[in-house]
């Protein structure tokens, strides 16, 4: 299929949204935009940007096509593009009645499903019986802020049908982009899910003053936890070094773009959780994920001492200082 004859649906209006839909109308696919929001979508349609995300970026506007209705976003395109924040899935997809069967969809989301305790892809694979081999997911390392300066960024397309994820990839192919391939979907996905958590951890150590010495063992420590986690919920051959795995994790722990890392900071600093919560401009997924993954682990014998530190200090009103001097006994 030729790129000027589909339409790809973008659902979201973030900044990782925003970038997507940079892309793919500079590769010339036609994009319709669902934007719930009634100034983002008016600066869009009559300024060609974003006014909340991205605001620097320009948009070529010939190629998107911006709308508050998520219905007639989705029934004209092939391919269905979810980058909302994940605490706000069912929000964002409760007015949806056109069916996504036959759609490709593409889970662009690195976080849990509240309440269901479910990866997003999980979720709409579920919720609207999508087969697995339609799904694919779009993960980094990879920061919306670089990628829309079109700095050189990597990606990684998963998913189980190899000519799926290559139609996948041709949408986001730029000189700036390299992608590869993986067919590890839940692997990849919970990484994506779990460096989040571990990039809370990173920002609550620099927080309390804790130097690089300490954070480069963290960090490593991070790494050991997420193999060990992946391995018991989903055991197979995965390369834990791998870009999808520990490139994410390390750009999540270690950029300034990094709204986890950013949390992590604020609260580490003295700020009370819902105080560094109300501060922040952006949703941190590592605060959903603490608890989600939390969840999900106690079916397990799997431990998870820094992840279930970020889950004392977020939802038990733990010590921070308390809980990561406690950690730094466990960590090797």
């Amino acid at each position: 299929m030729e790129k000027s004859e589909s339409k790809c649906a973008v659902i979201g209006y973030g900044s990782w949204a925003t970038a997507i839909v940079k892309i793919f109308a500079e590769n010339g696919v036609r994009v319709g935009w669902y934007i719930r929001n009634p100034e983002v979508l008016a600066s869009v349609a009559e300024e060609g940007r974003n006014c909340k995300y991205l605001r620097d970026v320009d948009l070529d506007t010939t190629h998107i096509e911006p709308s508050d209705d998520i219905n007639a976003v989705v029934a004209d395109a092939d391919t269905v593009v979810m980058a909302m924040p994940s605490a706000f899935t069912k929000t964002f997809l409760e007015p949806l009645t056109v069916p996504l069967a036959g759609k490709t969809i593409v889970s662009a989301v690195k976080g849990i499903v509240p309440g269901e305790y479910l990866s997003v892809a999980g979720y709409v694979i579920r919720r609207y019986s999508i087969p697995e081999e339609r799904m694919c997911l779009v993960t980094g390392p990879s920061h919306a802020e670089e990628v829309g300066m079109g700095r050189l960024s990597y990606l990684t397309v998963v998913g189980t049908d190899d000519t799926l994820r290559r139609r996948v990839a041709a949408r986001f192919e730029r000189p700036y982009i390299r992608i590869s391939y993986s067919e590890d979907i839940f692997g990849v996905e919970y990484a994506a899910i779990m460096k989040n958590i571990y990039a809370l951890a990173v920002g609550l150590a620099v927080g309390l003053g804790y130097g690089d010495n300490f954070v480069a063992v963290l960090i490593a420590n991070c790494a050991a936890e997420m193999e060990r986690f992946l391995a018991t919920i989903s055991p197979r051959q995965r390369n834990i070094c791998a870009s999808a795995y520990l490139g994410d994790l390390l750009v999540t722990s270690y950029s300034t773009y990094s709204r986890n890392r950013r949390l992590g900071l604020l609260i580490g600093r003295g700020c009370t959780v819902r105080s560094a919560m109300n501060e922040m401009t952006m949703v941190a997924e590592g605060y959903y994920a603490a608890e989600c993954i939390r969840h999900i682990a106690s079916d397990s014998d799997t431990e998870l001492p820094i992840a279930d530190t970020v889950y004392e200090i977020l939802y038990r009103n733990a010590s921070a200082r308390r809980k990561m001097l406690e950690l730094t006994h466990k960590l090797i």
